[in-house]
């Protein structure tokens, strides 16, 4: 029982969803006799109780270390089809839950090219490209180093959104960057809370309402937090300036905006998030596919259709999902390493920027707007993939 609790314990800290952290918890329980167990997961504790056992634990909402979410699974199934011994599961567990995350180094380059990645990605030109590449890095840097280990949650993601609002603002002033709203949205994208959003919506998909309403008012908390930085920033800079920047609407450059390239920021800025959540090397190209993959059907739709935003966006967030089931099962892996990197390039940043700068402004009819664009996006992108989750549980059940 101690060693099922160690591994949901390290499945829940480091990304994975409710029903998996519960399901390998019995599996491994069942295998070694115990008949009679009984887990309740929340988002941030753990209950587990047996015949003479009972042990509750509360564990503080972090980041996410995909690697060790696969580890487990993959270990898992080792206890059934190796035979593991007690000592032997144990001493895999205590390796995986002290194994470090993702260098220094690694994340850092990460960061900077995601920011660039989505800079383009939301039409932002070459040279807002660099300058988003150079906030995106500089924010990581000091995340890592200040902001995680310093700071808490809130304060961090605030700190997090000022900085890199204010570095873009700073670089755009001094003429680096063309576009400053679309450099913005690329600096900031690194602090989204890609983790919480998906696995909350999958949570509420598997009936673990808590959970899943937990999840997603974390995720919502850390927008806040994002918002009021950026915010933060733009106010300051119109103190020192005597006024407001005029940020002006989204630019599309011509050149970021050919299909090709699209499709290969697409792809590099999925990678780069699937390194900041620390999915194993071997499942880089698969995230970078689902990415890809949703982006591609987006752009299609949209520039050669008439349909709505909301119908792109929920066809596009369903192909995501698909496509990360389908390399769940091929790698044989859980679905999470996937799809949390996979639906990036459909968040709706330039909504949640827009509804910030346009409250600042005293535009409220503009920030109402803009705001209600970005809920109902999410809510679409949320409901594509619970859609496709409750398809393919139907179907199995039926199998």
């Amino acid at each position: 029982m101690d060693l099922a609790f160690l591994s949901g314990e390290i499945l829940l800290c480091n990304g994975a969803e409710i029903s998996r952290v519960e399901d390998t918890m019995t599996r491994i329980a069942k295998h070694y006799g115990v008949a009679d167990c009984s887990f309740f997961v929340l988002s941030n504790g753990i209950t587990a109780t047996a015949d003479n056992y009972a042990k509750t634990k509360f564990m503080p909402i972090k980041g996410s270390d995909l690697e060790k979410v696969v580890a487990v699974n993959q270990v898992s199934r080792d206890v059934s089809y190796k035979n593991l011994s007690l000592e032997e599961l144990e001493s895999t567990l205590m390796k995986i839950k002290d194994k470090k995350g993702k260098p220094f180094t690694e994340q850092v380059i990460a960061s900077a090219v995601g920011s660039a990645a989505f800079c383009i990605i939301f039409g932002g030109s070459l040279i807002d490209c660099a300058a988003a590449a150079v906030a995106g890095l500089l924010l990581w840097v000091f995340m890592c180093l200040v902001g995680y280990r310093r700071l808490s949650r809130i304060t961090g993601n605030v700190t997090g959104g000022l900085l890199a609002t204010a570095l873009c603002l700073l670089m755009y002033r001094l003429g680096f960057g063309e576009n400053l709203n679309n450099m913005i949205i690329g600096a900031i994208i690194p602090l989204v809370p890609g983790v919480p959003f998906t696995n909350g919506i999958r949570d509420m998909a598997n009936e673990d309402y808590i959970s899943g309403s937990t999840r997603l008012l974390d995720a919502l908390l850390v927008f806040f937090c994002i918002s009021l930085g950026v915010a933060i920033a733009f106010m300051s800079d119109a103190r020192i300036h005597g006024q407001m920047l005029d940020i002006g609407r989204l630019a599309v450059d011509e050149v970021t905006a050919r299909f090709a390239i699209q499709m290969a920021a697409a792809f590099t800025g999925t990678v780069a998030f699937a390194v900041l959540f620390g999915t194993p090397r071997r499942f880089y190209a698969g995230c970078g596919l689902c990415g890809l993959a949703g982006w591609f059907l987006f752009i299609v739709l949209n520039r050669h259709t008439e349909m709505s935003t909301a119908e792109i966006l929920l066809l596009s967030a369903a192909l995501v999902t698909l496509t990360s089931m389908a390399l769940s099962i091929y790698s044989k892996c859980p679905i999470t390493v996937f799809i949390i990197a996979g639906i990036f390039p459909l968040v709706p940043g330039e909504g949640i920027f827009r509804t910030t700068y346009n409250i600042v402004s005293n535009n409220l009819p503009e920030a109402l707007h803009s705001g209600f664009a970005a809920l109902k996006a999410a809510v679409v992108i949320a409901l594509g993939i619970v859609l496709v989750t409750e398809i393919k549980n139907t179907v199995f059940k039926k199998l």
